[in-house]
């Protein structure tokens, strides 16, 4: 079975501009932790795993880039099924 790639920054705004029901133009940089909180949910279900990020890893996902390159690097290890 093939994994599916990682969430690049442009699902990340798809993601984010739905919660927010909002264009995708209109989602800024910044994350707030409430969208964040939604993101990994999110992510979690449509890659059916459980991420356990850490203090540091969830710092480093205040941004749009930042959460692109922190799911790159919590869906490398964590397990599926």
């Amino acid at each position: 079975m093939s994994q599916r790639a990682a969430p690049g920054r442009a699902d990340i705004v798809a993601i984010l501009a739905a919660f927010g029901d909002r264009s995708p133009d209109s989602v800024p940089e910044q994350i707030g932790s409430l969208e964040l909180t939604w993101l990994i949910t999110s992510i979690e279900q449509t890659y059916q795993v459980t991420l356990e990020p850490t203090d540091e890893e969830l710092a480093a996902m205040t941004t749009l880039s930042g959460a692109a390159q922190g799911f790159r690097d919590l869906l490398a290890g964590a397990s599926h099924g």
